[in-house]
């Protein structure tokens, strides 16, 4: 009998085990998953509850919850569409988006970092408010790089590259948050129509996500990257200069931009290809190093790979099981390449930060109602995908291009710019995707920037990276450094 009793007392405290344990994991460990799955509804109709926090740049509200005269008790209230790629939009009909749904469970209160404000608003009957979540945002580099695109589609990223801080980050077109987070069904599911059937994809944010682009010639700094980093080159190795090259294995030509020679020489050196952006130079380049060498470069820099801002950002990707006419062409960013304007952000970040890439982030600081502070994210090492040596051929290169090549526009009066233009081809007839990026100033570079262009600019194949990317840039560039 006792050996019987015995069992049953190890079952029952096996059970109470595993209950305390399964309890424990809900209510401590994934709470704040929990809280900000878009399909937990219960946490939907809590958050309207309670204040939700504000989302704040420079101290002012960009998204905040305002009292209402409905049985909702709050609403949901943003200042401009220029943050709406950013805050993205909460609301009761449609769910949440963008920082709205990554910060969620700070913003409603229901983190377990914020355990005893909750007990304590148990114990007191007192509405419990959630916190606010301050970004790192710049007001004024924010407008300026909206400002700046004016009516073109694309997207802007600006970076301090010593910190991975986020000083701009644009996507246009954008929309009004405030039409999707009206208490009024009818008149929310009906903006959010209109915005899911607008061709331009307002409600992409198109800094992190969507489709992704072609990078055209700014992948050429990650081949370059791959060809220097195997100890095999330097900035001044020389490759063969034809005015025309046959794809391997093809009877397709490809030709340099003008369709002449890079430079009028027989031979070209790696800088001077970069400098002038040929495309042949690149082409021969990629097939020596190999697609498995540039695969392996572009995922030292994060290609693959998604990281949280803490919104959750798109992988770029380098294709593989190429043949080497498509290796040949993916070295000069055609074939299957695709990025974020992110990427390519960090990438001359990288490059600006001495080989160093920091973690991109969004977020300054999370401060409760009671003014603690409970999130203050510090600066973090993302990777290391190049040596000091290598990004210091790259800057070099890159400030020629800005100051004796086909990246003029970047350039500003009195300031040492890097920089690298992208034209991309979407196939014979399709407008090109239009790029720059850079850093400024180089020599204690303050910010990285990665600008895209969508559609040709409006002016189909006619537009080129130098002409419309850049000094959208420069401009960008100029806010940071207060010129």
């Amino acid at each position: 009998m006792n050996r019987e009793l015995k069992r049953v007392v190890y079952v029952i405290v096996a059970m109470f085990v595993a209950l305390f344990i399964s309890s424990s994991t809900i209510q401590v460990i994934t709470a704040d998953s929990l809280a900000s799955d878009p399909r937990n509804v219960r946490a939907v109709y809590d958050s309207y509850k309670t204040q939700r926090g504000a989302i704040l740049v420079a101290g002012n509200p960009i998204a905040e919850s305002v009292h209402s005269d409905d049985n909702f008790h709050y609403a949901r209230t943003y200042s401009s569409e220029i943050y709406s790629a950013v805050t993205g939009f909460f609301s009761f009909f449609q769910g949440a988006t963008g920082m709205e749904s990554s910060m969620n469970s700070y913003l409603t209160g229901k983190s377990s970092s914020q355990f005893f404000e909750q007990v304590n608003a148990l114990l007191s009957g007192n509405p419990l408010t959630g916190a606010s979540v301050e970004l790192t945002i710049d007001p004024k580099v924010q407008q300026v790089a909206w400002d700046a695109l004016g009516k073109l589609q694309g997207a802007v990223v600006a970076i301090d590259p010593s910190t991975g801080k986020i000083l701009a980050m644009v996507s246009k077109p954008g929309y009004d948050a405030n039409a999707l987070a009206t208490h009024d069904g009818t008149s929310s599911a009906a903006a959010y129509a209109k915005l899911l059937a607008d061709k331009n994809s307002p409600l992409v944010n198109k800094a992190i996500s969507g489709t992704l682009y072609a990078p055209g010639s700014v992948f050429k700094i990650v081949v370059a990257s791959a060809a220097f980093e195997s100890g095999q080159y330097t900035p001044d190795s020389t490759l063969p200069n034809p005015p025309k090259y046959k794809l391997p294995g093809t009877n397709t030509w490809i030709t340099n931009s003008g369709e002449g020679k890079c430079g009028g020489q027989p031979t070209v050196s790696i800088a001077t290809a970069l400098m002038l952006s040929c495309n042949i130079p690149f082409a021969q380049l990629g097939v020596l190093l190999g697609q498995d060498a540039i695969r392996a470069q572009a995922q030292k820099y994060g290609f693959g790979r998604s990281v949280d801002i803490p919104l959750h950002s798109t992988p770029s990707t380098y294709p593989t099981g190429m043949d080497d006419s498509q290796t040949a062409l993916s070295s000069f960013g055609q074939f299957d390449d695709r990025v974020t304007p992110l990427q390519i952000a960090m990438i001359s970040a990288t490059v600006a930060n001495a080989g160093v890439e920091m973690k991109p982030n969004l977020v300054s600081n999370v401060q409760s109602a009671n003014l603690a502070s409970l999130w203050s994210p510090q600066p973090e090492q993302y990777a290391n995908p190049i040596s000091a040596q290598t990004a210091s051929w790259l800057k070099q290169m890159m400030i020629n291009a800005v100051a004796h090549g086909v990246s003029s526009n970047g350039a500003i009066p009195g300031v040492t710019v890097a920089g690298k233009t992208g034209t991309a081809q979407n196939g014979t007839s399709a407008p090109y995707t239009l790029w720059f990026t850079g850093f400024a100033p180089a020599e204690k570079p303050r910010v990285a920037v990665a600008v895209v262009i969508e559609n040709g600019g409006g002016i189909g194949q006619a537009g080129r990276g130098n002409s419309l990317a850049a000094p959208v840039a420069r401009k960008v560039m100029e806010a940071v450094l207060g010129k």
